[in-house]
């Protein structure tokens, strides 16, 4: 296919056939297995999709690439075309894995929409394999000392792991910046009971400012003092000086519970 990256849809075509054979092998995917694959550009990801899963569905927001994909795999059964945008686009309601080349400024919305918006659905991915910035794949695998919204968004749904790295070489046009493969194993049911939009609002506040203690980020958007703060943390068994960086899972499911059982709070 012959067709210009455009930059405004973040467009880097992969070209390395090693770092597509990771992806493949990562994705772990049987002939019976059903694959949305997001931005298939030019297409190098899908051939070799097409040759080993049970059916593909190729979501591409990009018009000009619409006809040279139709008539590229027109001849293939278990390939399915869908026009438009992968952050509005409702997944299959049988099992799935996501296996793609994504833009990365959409990575964050991406997750939101697959993880948390799907999982309220009940129809969350089997798994997610997807290439993403360097940064952010090493953000999302992060340990507790450095974790981030985005680290804690994923480890509530899934389990991370960093399959390769892949330099800027092995794509054209050549980004400014490495990448990473990364694999998200899903969960059956998420690491977390409750409201999870109230649960990912709260660690949005928590993390707003990172150098300041958990306390003072509270503060202003749950519209309780200080001191009553300080009471909720000490009846969670939580230090009252904690940065919300620190915290397990555990422990925000505790904070969560109590927050949520004070009608002030939420």
């Amino acid at each position: 296919m012959v067709v210009a990256a455009k930059k405004s849809l973040g467009q880097n075509f992969l070209k390395d056939a090693s770092i597509l054979k990771k992806i493949i092998d990562a994705a772990e995917i049987s002939p019976t297995d059903t694959i949305l694959e997001i931005g298939p550009g030019k297409a190098a990801l899908t051939t070799e999709l097409l040759k080993v899963a049970g059916e593909v569905i190729a979501v591409e927001l990009d018009q000009r690439l619409i006809p040279l994909l139709r008539v590229e795999f027109c001849h293939h059964r278990n390939f399915k075309l869908v026009h438009g945008d992968a952050l509005k686009f409702t997944p299959p309601s049988t099992p799935y894995k996501i296996v793609a080349n994504i833009p990365y400024y959409i990575t964050s919305p991406l997750l939101n929409h697959f993880l948390l918006e799907q999982f309220q659905s009940g129809n969350p991915p089997e798994m997610i394999v997807f290439m993403v910035q360097k940064e952010v794949a090493d953000k999302i695998i992060a340990k507790r000392e450095k974790d981030s919204v985005l680290s804690m968004e994923v480890k509530i749904f899934g389990e991370p792991e960093i399959v390769t790295y892949v330099p800027k070489e092995a794509f054209e046009p050549r980004p400014k910046v490495d990448s990473a493969v990364i694999k998200i194993r899903v969960y059956d049911k998420p690491k977390f009971t409750g409201d999870l939009k109230k649960l990912i609002w709260l660690m949005h506040i928590s993390f707003s400012q990172k150098r300041k203690k958990l306390v003072n980020n509270l503060e202003g958007p749950l519209k309780i003092n200080k001191d009553e703060i300080r009471k909720i943390l000490t009846s969670c068994e939580i230090n009252t000086d904690v940065r919300a960086e620190d915290l397990t899972l555990e422990e925000w499911q505790k904070l969560f519970n109590e927050l949520h059982s004070n009608p002030h709070s939420f």
